[in-house]
């Protein structure tokens, strides 16, 4: 069940980075007020994960898969195209997430 409140965080911290973006600097409210929700409820939700995953893993996992989401809404829906080795440097974190998941000392 942790890998599921996991999850969740990974996905209300994605909402809020999309809504931080759609506040255009902190202008519009309800967009201000949906990323402020949303970063609240991704570290409760994060927090409940760190009960049984060790938190380098948590934390990787969380961020890893923050970057490569936050990437892809950035591209496809605000136009924010990454440069190739942008591409590179997620690719980098994607295989340290995976090298700490599968060869962590700490039991999964």
């Amino acid at each position: 069940m942790n890998w599921v409140w996991l999850a969740f965080a990974i996905t209300a911290e994605v909402i809020a980075t999309t809504a931080l973006k759609a506040s255009d600097g902190l202008t519009r409210m309800p967009f201000v007020f949906a990323a402020i929700c949303c970063v609240a409820l991704s570290f409760a939700l994060l927090g409940l994960a760190l009960r049984t995953i060790p938190m380098g893993v948590a934390y990787a996992v969380w961020a890893g898969a923050g970057i490569a989401s936050i990437t892809t809404i950035g591209a496809v829906g605000f136009g924010q195209w990454p440069d190739p080795l942008t591409y590179l440097g997620i690719g980098f974190v994607l295989v340290g997430v995976v090298i700490l998941y599968t060869l962590a000392d700490t039991p999964v």
